[in-house]
């Protein structure tokens, strides 16, 4: 089974949304290889969009002011909040769900 499949896998079975840290450890890889798990993630939203399931992201937050980032180009982590430009941010976190079941 490929790297993304496994994703997949691990990503559809859990209850409660995962970042790419908690990701790399379930899978056994190095979370160094962070990088290479968003590019995953990226390809596999653009895959699904044809299936019956969606890649939901629970944005990354602010740890010192509380801000959202809502509005991501792309899924990785943010570097510095616009608002506080604290580099403290909890990550994004994914999770697959069914299209009809957004919850």
């Amino acid at each position: 089974m490929s790297r993304r499949e496994r994703i997949i896998e691990l990503l559809t079975a859990t209850e409660e949304p995962m970042d790419v840290g908690e990701i790399a450890r379930e899978l056994g890889l190095d979370p160094r290889e962070a990088a290479s798990i968003y590019e995953d993630l990226e390809h596999i939203a653009h895959s699904l969009k044809n299936s019956g399931f969606v890649l939901l992201v629970q944005p990354p937050t602010c740890k010192s002011c509380g801000y959202v980032f809502r509005d991501l180009k792309r899924l990785k982590k943010p570097s510095k909040c616009p608002r506080c430009r604290s580099e403290r941010i909890y990550p994004p976190r994914f999770i697959i769900r069914p299209r009809d079941e957004r919850g």
